[in-house]
């Protein structure tokens, strides 16, 4: 058979749309587990499974990185409410100085990032935005990303300074505003590991409760035969591999605002950034 330019590519993307398609369909039937209600009070609640086969032909390049077998997590145990408050006040200043137009705002804390209305703006080079990421902040995100890092590499049996972080790395603002760009659709099924190339393991931190803050935005792995849902609440830490294996989305927000920061891990070095300094 003759080889086209982008061949594999084409026929990768064709597999992952047939699996997506295939989850879709069977999980309209109504079926539904929760993995993580909000009133839990969890240690590390869990599902293990097979790797997605793109997922393990990617990480087997990093050996000492590869996952005893995928998985997903849900701990309360982890983050202090101290730190993940110290972290929501962070989002709500940043996303003072924009917003999206649409339901879906982001900041990335180390490119700086920031949707404003239906387009993106550089925070870092607005002067009164400087002071934002003052000493207390950048211990706190520090402290949290160094927690998360150690928690991954037990949970999936890896040495911590195997795992490097990444990026995008990024608070979410999420509201029931109409889309106004691709960007605010939120709610589409993916795969982290094909959004984001240089993802290997995938951490949420919540900053909102859910029922309480916000309505609908319970994240929403698609399995089969049943989804397993995620119900956020302040300091709640989500951790997965970030193949196949864990297809998602985050259900629409039908009222209120929903909080949250990820903070993700590669095992490509070349992939890596550094933990934000502060600005003076």
């Amino acid at each position: 058979m003759p080889n086209f330019p982008y061949q594999r590519v084409w026929s990768r993307g064709i597999i992952i749309v047939g699996v997506v398609i295939y989850l879709w369909y069977f999980s309209k039937q109504g079926k539904e587990t929760v993995l993580a209600s909000h009133k839990d009070v969890l240690n590390n609640r869990g599902q293990t499974f097979d790797c997605d086969s793109e997922y393990t032909k990617d990480i087997e390049v990093f050996p000492n990185c590869v996952p005893k077998t995928c998985g997903r997590y849900v701990t309360d145990k982890l983050v202090t409410e101290m730190e993940a408050l110290t972290l929501l006040d962070m989002a709500k200043k940043g996303f003072a100085f924009g917003g999206s137009s649409g339901g879906a705002s982001i900041l990335d804390i180390h490119s700086g990032a920031l949707s404003y209305k239906d387009k993106f703006v550089n925070m870092h080079t607005i002067n009164e935005a400087n002071n934002l990421f003052n000493p207390e902040f950048i211990n706190t995100y520090k402290t949290v990303k160094e927690k998360i890092q150690h928690a991954i590499a037990e949970l999936f049996q890896i040495e911590p300074n195997n795992l490097f972080l990444t990026h995008p790395t990024f608070f979410s603002k999420l509201t029931n505003a109409e889309p106004k760009t691709s960007h605010d659709k939120y709610w589409l099924v993916h795969i982290d590991k094909e959004t984001y190339e240089s993802f290997h393991y995938t951490a949420l931190l919540y900053l909102s409760d859910y029922g309480a803050d916000f309505k609908g935005g319970r994240f929403i792995f698609k399995d089969i035969p049943s989804n397993k849902t995620v119900e956020p609440k302040l300091g709640r830490v989500s951790m997965f591999t970030s193949g196949g294996e864990n297809v998602h989305f985050v259900e629409r927000v039908t009222t209120g605002t929903r909080y949250a920061i990820t903070i993700s891990f590669t095992c490509d070095i070349k992939s890596s950034i550094n933990v934000p300094t502060i600005r003076n």
